[in-house]
């Protein structure tokens, strides 16, 4: 699984089976936040400053990822928060998708009161969801230094902190585990600084107005 897809079914509560609405709020910028870490990891873009260009090159093969590295400024760094937070509401579509057509998840059409129709996802192997969740947790759990690369272990768990994802940390989690949440939150900030920061802004936004998710 790409990160983007991995990061889409940590939000879903294996013991409520069901995607939590609490944990849905800015959903479509942590996707974009995947896609961008990947980019990063790849050397499709440059992120000196804080700040982030494209870099020439072949698109990744990923088309979710191919299409956010599109929206890169080639030639002065912008920040952060635009590629982000503007088209977050076009995000999850493609990655839900992408899970479908690997047969992870289902998606029917269904009406709300009869009347407003929404896509409903389901998981089809739970035990593949807690596989991805106990990835984001191990390592600060075992209470180890920060990976010493940018894995998806490292931006799973610091992305969990930033959108308060009740299926990967409890308020409890984030109170006894402090000191290697940050450690981790920094390193992740060694590899592409700034980005975080941005998803945690873009989340707040979000939340403030109850969205931050798409059909």
């Amino acid at each position: 699984m790409t990160l983007a897809q991995k990061l889409y079914l940590l939000c879903y509560s294996v013991p409520r089976e069901k995607f939590p609405l609490d944990d849905i709020q800015g959903r479509g910028q942590l996707l974009r936040a995947g896609a961008l870490t990947e980019l990063a990891r790849t050397g499709h873009l440059d992120a000196t400053g804080g700040k982030v260009r494209r870099l020439p090159g072949t698109p990744p093969q990923d088309p979710f990822a191919a299409a956010v590295w599109q929206d890169l400024p080639e030639n002065a760094p912008r920040g952060w928060l635009k590629f982000l937070h503007d088209k977050a509401h076009t995000a999850e579509t493609p990655v839900r998708d992408q899970l479908a057509d690997a047969g992870r998840v289902t998606v029917s059409r269904e009406k709300k009161l009869g009347l407003i129709p929404f896509d409903r996802v389901g998981v089809v192997h739970p035990d593949e969801v807690q596989a991805v969740q106990d990835q984001a947790r191990s390592g600060v759990l075992d209470g180890g230094a920060p990976p010493e690369t940018l894995t998806d272990e490292l931006a799973m768990a610091v992305f969990a902190v930033e959108l308060e994802l009740s299926p990967v940390w409890s308020k409890e989690d984030r109170r006894s585990h402090r000191a290697e949440l940050t450690a981790y939150a920094a390193r992740y900030d060694e590899f592409v600084p700034g980005l975080r920061k941005a998803l945690r802004d873009s989340y707040l936004a979000s939340r403030a107005v109850g969205g931050g998710w798409s059909a």
